[in-house]
């Protein structure tokens, strides 16, 4: 639910408790993170795909909610029957290495990502009565910026209460510097690829040649997702040119269905793309293979 670069770093270790770290099937490992850390990115409307999309398509949030929801629960059925169901017996016996535990520790543990949460819901509504001329954009980012800030002092006053203060060891670590590098190439091909127009053209090239226009309202967004890597990439830069064919005299397109259409195959190309940084890092963090990854989500991304 939390919007944030590189996100399934943050769940990846859940992910080897649960499933044992013995360090066996690290692609199985890292398809499961990489696939079930993105299972709410198609409508939750925090995240910067989602609010650019909306923008586009100048589109409520309820109604954009209403049209994209049933991705979610067709995305935790085709995870769950491509990448979980094979293993239920295995994960069933290893039991996820629990040990006993209480619900207060468990609010404690659990209250540093309820406040960024609920940061991201109170913050931009304060923000929208006391600083009306801000665009929607700054305000949702804003609250994710105060909400991290305010989930970061959380965990320092736990910290401070235990007299183990070890917040910011391993900010510099060989692991979060690759992160950064990885985050930093990303973005600047990104702004890179934006400003040399390239995907603009590659649209237009599609249209002139003939090709019926459902299929350029699919293509664009999937190229854009497999260049980018990023939601916010292929919503920026193919969603203008889809409403744009959506507006088009005779084109017999209607903004739910083409909505639909151009975000399932945008974020098909953008879990498929080699520089998505989520698979980036989730295949670092467990030492898996790209390909074999790709290999075992691709049936998950067909459905």
């Amino acid at each position: 639910f939390i919007p944030m670069p590189a996100g399934a770093l943050f769940s990846a270790p859940f992910v080897e408790q649960a499933a044992g770290v013995d360090g066996s099937e690290p692609d199985w490992k890292s398809a499961v993170n990489y696939w079930f850390r993105h299972i709410w990115e198609y409508w939750w409307p925090l995240y910067p795909g989602v609010i650019v999309a909306m923008s586009v398509f100048e589109m409520e949030v309820w109604k954009f909610i209403s049209a994209e929801f049933f991705y979610t629960p067709v995305a935790i059925g085709a995870g769950y029957y491509f990448l979980v169901r094979p293993h239920v017996k295995r994960l069933a016996s290893h039991g996820g290495g629990a040990e006993g535990g209480s619900n207060r520790r468990a609010f404690t543990l659990m209250l540093p990502i309820i406040v960024v949460i609920g940061s991201l819901f109170v913050v931009p509504q304060l923000l929208a009565v006391f600083l009306p001329g801000m665009t929607l954009q700054i305000r949702k980012m804003l609250g994710v910026d105060i909400g991290l800030a305010c989930g970061i002092l959380v965990i320092l006053r736990d910290m401070l209460r235990s007299g183990k203060v070890t917040l910011f060891r391993k900010v510099l670590t060989a692991r979060t510097s690759s992160v950064l590098v990885s985050l930093t190439g990303v973005l600047v091909f990104k702004y890179l690829l934006t400003a040399s127009g390239l995907l603009p053209l590659a649209g237009e090239e599609l249209i002139r040649s003939g090709i019926p226009l459902v299929i350029a309202v699919a293509a664009l967004p999937f190229l854009a997702g497999m260049v980018t890597g990023l939601a916010v990439g292929f919503t920026g830069t193919s969603f203008p040119l889809v409403v744009g064919l959506m507006a088009a005299e005779g084109s017999g397109l209607t903004p739910l269905a083409t909505l639909v259409l151009a975000y399932g195959f945008g974020y098909a190309g953008m879990m498929l793309s080699p520089v998505h940084l989520c698979l980036i890092v989730t295949r670092d963090f467990f030492s898996g293979s790209m390909r074999k990854i790709l290999r075992r989500i691709a049936p998950a991304v067909g459905v």
